[in-house]
């Protein structure tokens, strides 16, 4: 771990998911951007609020050190250390974490607490997997991957930091998607394991309620990062063979429609969790929000919920093209029925 101090004033971040290359990871640039929120003489972060033009030009690279002027106290975790190196080489925090396991969870709070006095702000629960495979051709051992990352990594990090967060009043922001709301198409799993995630964070956030502790589920959309990069075939046989061109397209349609700079993304979720904190009736309009839409084309997932559930399945299967899949069928029953009636 790098040898950093907590300063008097500074508020506390541990980030899950700090994974692979600062270039191309969502969870470094959600990192940078708490690295660098703007902060007052008492490392209290200000209520102002900058476009992601503006906070580009004006982060400064070369100050990645923990300290009051660049922001707050932002701790990085992975499960391999040797990715974070270059992190704790310019002064950052860095602390082995994997989400799935239980020695690990419990290493890392022992060393959080150590590095903040027994106290946690902010608790961002970043670590995630995709899985993409139609429904019918799911492994279930991948599946069993998939919540163990997705869902049970992330109440493992609630229950074992809890005490942390209650000490210093503090937020969970957890991470869940779009696919949550919308019939992700060849997403079952993890479109489940995100719905997992909400309704978890909808009971923590009452029960967590009378410690002062808060919660926010992030709805993300479409955003720029590596999670596309291993492309899955579709399994021998697979009713989806006829139109395997649509499911590979799928596989990278979060990083080919309306997708959102990592950077810009993470300077929202950042702004809205920072935000001044105001009366549950007014959460909705103005202070931090409970619930944060962001990302590529969470407006239109956003009034998808509203109009009804007839205007997310209209769109999931427009979007896809399962019409194609249909018409594909239609014809070989019809040829079949065709052929019975010639013998």
């Amino acid at each position: 771990m790098g040898a950093v101090v907590l300063r008097e004033g500074q508020k506390s971040v541990l980030i899950t998911g700090q994974v692979l290359s600062s270039r191309a990871s969502l969870g470094n640039d959600t990192l940078h951007a708490w690295r660098h929120r703007p902060c007052d003489r008492r490392g209290v972060p200000r209520k102002r609020f900058e476009s992601p033009s503006a906070a580009i030009v004006r982060r400064p690279q070369a100050q990645l050190t923990n300290a009051p002027t660049t922001g707050l106290f932002v701790i990085a975790s992975a499960r391999r250390p040797e990715v974070l190196k270059d992190l704790a080489a310019k002064g950052i925090a860095t602390v082995q974490l994997d989400v799935t396991n239980a020695d690990s969870i419990a290493a890392c709070k022992e060393e959080v607490s150590k590095l903040t006095g027994g106290k946690l702000d902010f608790l961002v629960n970043n670590a995630g997997r995709t899985h993409t495979v139609p429904a019918t051709d799911l492994d279930v051992d991948e599946i069993r991957a998939t919540f163990e990352t997705n869902v049970f990594g992330v109440m493992a990090m609630c229950k074992a930091f809890v005490t942390l967060l209650i000490n210093a009043r503090g937020l969970i922001v957890n991470i869940a998607s779009l696919s949550a709301a919308v019939p992700y198409v060849f997403g079952a799993s993890y479109c489940a394991s995100k719905g997992a995630v909400v309704s978890y964070s909808r009971c923590l956030r009452q029960e967590l309620r009378p410690f002062g502790v808060r919660v926010t589920v992030v709805m993300a959309g479409t955003v720029r990062s590596n999670i596309a990069n291993n492309v899955l075939p579709l399994v021998p046989g697979s009713l989806y063979e006829p139109v395997a061109d649509l499911y590979a397209k799928r596989q990278v349609y979060s990083q080919t429609n309306n997708t959102m700079d990592t950077g810009a993304f993470a300077r929202q979720v950042v702004g809205n969790a920072l935000r001044p904190e105001v009366p549950l009736l007014l959460r909705a309009w103005f202070g931090r929000r409970d619930w944060f839409w962001c990302g590529g084309m969470s407006t239109i997932v956003w009034l998808g919920t509203i109009l009804g559930e007839w205007m997310s399945d209209t769109f999931a299967w427009r979007t896809f093209r399962l019409q194609r899949l249909k018409d594909i069928i239609d014809a070989r029953r019809k040829q079949a029925i065709a052929d019975a009636k010639t013998k």
